[in-house]
């Protein structure tokens, strides 16, 4: 019973930050994916979302807003219940619940990332192909929506292809959910402490969500975009430009050095914020509703 009301909980607060923030993740993908310049696509934050608003109007900024959406199902709730197990499992040998919050969080990005890859995949490939038909008119639109995508990715490279972008994936969860996890925990004991007894108050859910998904983002960035140039990549394994994970980052790096690595960072924090305050809100109140 405890399993699914997990499960009910990180649906829900997946679908919130979802909807929350896809289209500061739309923003992100493609500030750091488009090409270095001078052939660069966009000038910076505000001239993506003019151009993106006026090809595509604003649902262009909901553009492969399908698979995580219906993902969320499955991801939130993998992440939830995989992160109450194994915070189980770790209790009986570590005292300190901050501690164990780091350390379940490490486990849990590892496993749900075989879930996040490839709804990431999807999503990324729909978000890029306005930025390659810009780029070379010529090009069409592959796919209409992430189903079409996620078909044809299947039929091309079957699971090997679903799993494109995978190990930097693994990666930047572990990392990721460790920081997020551990200090979600640390910002609500000394919420706790300065407040006893409101364990329900929104304003708690609000600052251990926002300030844990501000520290995952922080510690994980430069992962990210290379997970992003190499799910952008071709489909067709033969025709990608990334042969590895370690030439993706080599290849990054000679494109412009760090500020490479920071290509899409002022979307991404403004994501953080109100996403992922959004999901803890969602995730405790549906738990404290369920008991």
């Amino acid at each position: 019973m405890e399993a699914v009301k997990e499960v009910v909980a990180g649906t829900a607060g997946g679908l919130a930050v979802c909807f929350v923030g896809h289209p500061f993740d739309t923003l992100k993908v493609r500030l750091q994916t488009q090409p270095a310049p001078p052939n660069h696509l966009y000038s910076g934050l505000m001239d993506c979302v003019a151009k993106t608003v006026k090809w595509e109007g604003v649902g262009g900024l909901y553009k492969g807003v399908a698979s995580p959406a219906v993902g969320q199902m499955f991801f939130r709730a993998s992440l939830f219940s995989t992160f109450a197990a194994t915070k189980t499992a770790f209790t009986p040998y570590v005292n300190d619940p901050v501690k164990v919050g780091f350390m379940a969080g490490a486990v849990t990005g590892g496993v749900v990332a075989l879930v996040e890859s490839p709804i990431d995949l999807f999503k990324s490939q729909v978000q890029y192909q306005i930025v390659k038909q810009r780029q070379s008119p010529d090009t069409p639109l592959l796919f209409r929506n992430v189903f079409q995508c996620a078909s044809y990715i299947w039929r091309h490279g079957s699971l090997p292809g679903v799993y494109q972008g995978l190990m930097p994936t693994m990666v930047r969860d572990s990392i990721g959910y460790c920081a997020f996890f551990g200090v979600n925990q640390m910002v609500k004991d000394v919420f706790d402490a300065a407040h006893p007894g409101q364990q329900s108050s929104i304003l708690r859910s609000l600052a251990a969500g926002s300030i844990g998904g501000l520290i995952f983002w922080l510690a994980v960035y430069p992962i990210d975009v290379i997970k992003s140039a190499m799910q952008t990549d071709a489909v067709i394994k033969g025709d990608r430009r990334f042969k590895s994970t370690m030439d993706c980052a080599r290849q990054l790096w000679k494109e412009g050095g760090v500020k490479r690595y920071l290509k899409g960072f002022t979307p991404c924090l403004m994501r953080s914020l109100p996403a992922n305050g959004a999901m803890v809100i969602c995730y405790d109140q549906v738990r404290l509703l369920l008991g």
